[in-house]
């Protein structure tokens, strides 16, 4: 399979949403699209893809911002952990919060569940539960890299101070969940520029 993956910065909050798809099935489909449908679907359109789910890493407002209209002109399906299912039903009013206008929250077609495989687009993905910025984060490997959302940046770590955040049990899926990995492993978050389990292993100060 050759793979394409792309990051695409999204949204008001500038999340970095992760484009990624298979020449060979001509299917496609996205972490964290924060916004900018429209710009998402021109570049999918570009690259001769089709959108077929989108899979979320938490659901915080500025990561789900373009996925009801994703939905809405693609079919694709939306997933995302059981835990943070409040969040994405209450996305308009914490949008709010920020002074920011967000429309109807999308339809949760599945929830992910801790240790799952799935083949999605022909790419093999594992789901890791990695609870503490939100209730239901998880991170998401594929063979050549992983997409941490608000778990873990490039020198720092995921904000804690959200209703159903927790610093402890961040640390914790920091440290049991994603040090256990190869320190080569390419960490894509959801804010920032990409970094690597090893660099963070022997360079993050909250760590």
């Amino acid at each position: 399979m050759t793979l394409i993956h792309e990051t695409i910065e999204t949204g008001p909050l500038q999340v970095n949403c992760q484009l990624l798809g298979t020449q060979e099935t001509g299917e496609a489909f996205l972490i964290d699209p924060g916004g900018h449908a429209h710009r998402l679907l021109q570049r999918l359109n570009q690259l001769n893809l089709r959108l077929t789910h989108i899979i979320n890493t938490h659901g915080h407002f500025d990561h789900i911002g373009a996925v009801a209209e994703l939905q809405e002109r693609t079919g694709c399906l939306f997933w995302i952990q059981e835990a943070d299912h409040a969040l994405v039903r209450l996305a308009p009013t914490h949008a709010a919060s920020w002074g920011l206008p967000f429309g109807q929250p999308p339809r949760i077609d599945r929830t992910l569940n801790d240790k799952e495989r799935l083949t999605v687009a022909g790419i093999e993905l594992e789901v890791i539960a990695t609870p503490g910025h939100t209730p239901g984060g998880v991170c998401l490997r594929w063979p050549e890299g992983i997409a941490v959302g608000d778990t873990l940046f490039a020198g720092s770590v995921g904000r804690t101070d959200l209703p159903g955040g927790s610093t402890k049990q961040l640390l914790a899926s920091i440290r049991n969940r994603l040090l256990t990995l190869g320190d080569d492993l390419i960490c894509y978050p959801g804010h920032g520029p990409a970094t690597t389990i090893g660099r963070e292993r022997r360079g993050n100060p909250y760590l």
